[in-house]
This record gives structure tokens, C-alpha cells and sequence, in this order.
């Protein structure tokens, strides 16, 4: 496609100053002389601080080409495959820190300005490119290598235009983010918010004609069948719901499992009304509830769900109010038991934790309060997802405009990209090019469903021409 007057395009490959290189893998140390070694958050927080690095035990030779200079780009060569291909700019101190073996380093020469390549690097095509031909097995963490991204083909303006597209851009995603700022704040006040409606609805110290009771006593609470492989076919198959399924007062039936219930499956079988609570998840979601009002139907729960059964003069939903109310005060947290990360809420724990019991109307009363209070925070929080997606695509659509060249105006007196990169290449010629990486790779015949090639941005109803180099 067309490019602006004066733009090139070039693989990246083609605008190293020194071959691409992985960091160095080491395990952390408590020694004094131990070296200061990046972790991927900082990557990924774009956030280069003391609390993004790790003291390691490395070498300080093996170590020696791998201290960070201003400007050197970073890349995630492994993660997940959201965050694979994530890259940033280092603009600290020379030799403050080392990176870890899971990233890349790009540096870049003459012809591009570090700041527009690693904004380029962000770019919609790109991460895209980077997720299409990221490798791996099932299960594991996808990885792209060296020449995944030294294949990487970006458009090169002239470097007075590199100049102006960085100042504007970095003007237009300053507000940007200055924008996610705020809507971030104000998510953490709305969940402040709910926090407030339980505390206030379902109160510590409790009214007199309340009944201080426990949740052993307000109600039965029981644990669901385990699972087993012998379970999986059976003459008596049923739906089940397990944590995967039960959200904060939600029940997700996209992916519902089912197992043999031979002979127990009304032991297990929900009823209309049964709280669901997560027995088993992270620490800070262990307990999560939500009230089963018939769908799906007919179906049981497995033991990494509580069930509580309330007794008559105790509402479903007054029940599932408390439990809420407990969920964000992490009361919960204060019963767990702990092991590889998962806390556990056995049912043993959770019968003597408090649970108040008003009279039956006022438990009806606070139960609309707390819906009509719900239904204002879930409309604030949507708009708050709206303004999120926005934003989301208008970075997009800016760094769009910016890398085909609708961003700012060009100047005709810049001069062209092609002159720099041909300096560049008659260099390398006469040096012997050593930047791009040399990896074999197995003769393969292309097929339908074929990672794309790598893309360059550009502006719509135009012929590409590419330098070569």
C-alpha cells in the first residue's frame, strides 16, 4: 500500500544497532552482592521500579552485555497469549538493572528513534502478528522467538517526522491515560460503594429484636459429591456445578459438566432457593455466593461448592445478603485454611461465623434496598465498561493514524527515510551484516490456516513499496 511521501518500510531486523538478545535466567538471592534483575511486570506495567526487579544470584561476566541503557526496547518473548509480544521503553540509568531470560532486547540504530518503534511495537497489527505466530504446546505458556520479531515489518518515516508523531502521540496517550486513571478510580469507588450497602444493610452490632444467631443455626449447610474418572459415564448422568460456575450472586451455565449420580442424585440435587459458596478459590474470593433460582434445571454440586439451606423464617436472599455482606468485609478470610495458594472454607468453619436474622419484613425490606442500591452500581459500572471500550479503541485509532501517516502533517523539506537506510545499508555491506539473527528453520509448505505475515501499518487505497536492505 501507498506510503506518505518520504516513508520507507523495513523489517526490524534491518533497523538493529546490535543483534536481538534474550536476558538471563537466575535464581533470587538474599546476598549482598547479587544483581538487580527486572521481572516481567515490569514489562508489562511499563513501571521500571525497584518494586519490578528481583535480586539475583547472577554472574557479573555472563551478566555484562545485558545492563539496560536508555532506550532499549523490551519484549515479552513468553506469557500468556494476551500478553505475549508486550513490550516497553527503558528510559532509566545506564546499568541499573539486568532482564530476565524470558525477555528480548531490541536495539535499535540510526534510522528509527526508539520511541517510535516501541510505540509502533504497541500498535493493534502488531500485537496481533505477535499472538498469530506465538508457539507452544497445550497448556504451556506460548513463546515467539528472535525471528518472529526481527520479521516484524514497520513503516519508517523521515526522522524529523519520527520526531513530531512521538510529541503528538505522546500528547494524545498522556490524556488517554490520564483518562484510564480516573475510570479506574472510579471502578475502586463503586466497589467501595457495594462494600458500604452491605456493611450498612447487614450491620455489625445488630438491633435488638434481631436475632444474633450463626450460620449453622440459621440454616443446614452441606458440602457437594466429589468428583471421580469412575463418574464420568453412567446409566444416571447429570448436570453439576462446580466453582467454575458460581460468580458473586451469578451462576455462569455456559459450561456446565455432567457425572454419574446413580442412586444420590436428590442427596445432591439443588433446589430453588440453596445458596451456593465457593469452598475452595484465591483468598480474597473464597465464600463468593450466589442464590440458585432454577436454572439449569434438574441439576447437583460438586465439594468445591457449599450449599446453605436456610430455615423458614430466613430468606434465600436476606441469606445471600449476609454472605456478601462477609465476602467484602473478608470475613472469610479469617476461617481459611491455606494450601498451594487455594484457601479452603470446609463447612465445619463456616457453621459458627455470625449471622443475623431481623424479623422477616424488615429482612425483605433491606433485601429491596440493597437490590434498588445494586441496580444503580451496576449501571454505573456498564457505563464505566463503555468508556473503557472507547478509550480502548481510540488509542487504537490514534496509533493508527499516527503510523500511516494521518496523524500530523508532513513536511516536504524532511529529509527522506530512503537516504538514511541506504547509508545504513551500504555500511552493513561493507562491515558484513551480524544483526539479524540466524535461525534455521525446517523446509514447510504453506497451508491453509498459516500464521499471516508480519503486518505494516498503512493507509487504506494505495500500492506498498518496500526498500530493500
Amino acid at each position: 500500500m501507498e506510503l506518505p511521501a518520504g516513508w520507507a518500510v523495513a523489517e526490524l531486523g534491518d533497523l538493529l544497532r546490535e543483534p536481538l538478545r534474550n536476558g538471563h535466567s537466575a535464581r533470587a538471592t538474599k546476598e549482598a552482592n547479587g544483581i538487580r534483575t527486572l521481572s516481567l511486570t515490569a514489562v508489562t506495567l511499563n513501571d521500571f521500579s525497584d518494586k519490578n526487579t528481583k535480586i539475583t544470584s547472577a554472574e557479573p561476566g555472563r551478566v555484562e552485555g545485558l545492563w539496560l541503557e536508555p532506550g532499549d526496547i523490551l519484549i515479552q518473548r513468553s506469557n500468556t497469549p494476551e500478553l505475549v509480544g508486550t513490550s516497553a521503553l527503558y528510559k532509566g540509568p545506564r546499568k541499573w538493572a539486568i532482564y530476565p531470560d524470558l525477555l528480548i532486547r531490541v536495539r535499535v540504530n540510526s534510522c528509527i528513534l526508539p520511541e517510535f518503534a516501541a510505540l509502533m511495537l504497541r500498535s493493534k497489527g502488531i500485537r496481533d502478528y505477535f499472538r498469530s505466530n506465538a508457539k507452544g504446546l497445550a497448556g504451556s505458556m506460548p513463546k515467539i522467538d528472535q525471528s518472529t520479531i526481527a520479521g516484524v515489518r514497520m513503516p519508517v518515516p523521515p526522522l524529523a517526522e519520527q520526531r513530531r508523531i512521538v510529541e503528538a502521540l505522546e500528547d494524545h496517550l498522556s490524556r488517554l491515560d490520564a483518562a484510564g486513571r480516573d475510570l479506574e478510580t472510579a471502578r475502586k469507588k463503586i466497589g467501595s460503594f457495594r462494600k458500604s450497602i452491605f456493611l450498612s444493610l447487614v450491620p455489625e452490632s445488630v438491633p435488638a429484636s434481631w436475632e444474633m444467631s450463626t450460620v449453622g443455626d440459621a440454616g443446614t449447610v452441606g458440602l457437594g459429591r466429589q468428583r471421580h474418572p469412575d463418574w464420568h459415564y453412567g446409566p444416571e448422568m447429570h448436570p453439576y456445578l462446580r466453582v467454575a460456575n458460581v460468580f458473586e450472586d451469578r451462576i455462569d451455565t455456559s459450561d456446565v459438566m455432567e457425572m454419574d449420580f446413580s442412586g444420590v442424585f436428590d442427596r445432591y440435587r439443588l433446589e430453588i432457593g440453596d445458596v451456593l459458596l465457593n469452598e475452595g478459590q484465591s483468598p480474597h474470593l473464597v465464600g463468593r455466593p450466589a442464590l440458585y433460582r432454577g436454572t439449569p434445571p434438574n441439576v447437583a454440586f460438586t465439594n468445591s461448592l457449599l450449599r446453605f439451606q436456610a430455615r423458614p423464617d430466613v430468606l434465600p436472599e436476606w441469606a445471600l445478603l449476609v454472605f456478601r455482606r462477609h465476602l467484602h468485609a473478608r470475613r472469610f478470610m479469617r476461617e481459611v485454611r491455606i494450601t498451594t495458594n487455594i484457601a479452603h472454607l470446609s463447612a465445619k468453619r463456616l457453621k459458627p461465623i455470625e449471622f443475623p436474622i431481623p424479623p422477616l419484613e424488615e429482612q425483605k425490606r433491606r433485601v429491596q434496598a440493597c437490590d434498588e442500591s445494586m441496580s444503580y452500581a451496576d449501571a454505573m459500572e456498564r457505563a464505566l465498561k463503555r468508556s473503557l471500550v472507547r478509550a480502548n479503541h481510540l488509542r487504537s485509532a490514534v496509533l493508527e493514524r499516527a503510523f500511516t501517516g494521518h496523524l500530523i502533517p508532513q513536511d516536504p523539506a524532511d529529509e527522506p527515510a530512503s537516504v538514511l537506510l541506504d547509508h545504513i545499508r551500504s555500511e552493513r555491506e561493507a562491515q558484513g551484516d551480524k544483526t539479524k539473527p540466524t535461525v534455521r528453520r525446517p523446509r514447510k509448505t504453506v497451508t491453509a490456516g498459516s500464521p499471516p505475515p508480519p503486518p505494516t501499518p498503512s493507509p487504506n487505497n494505495a500500492v506498498q513499496q518496500e526498500l530493500p536492505l
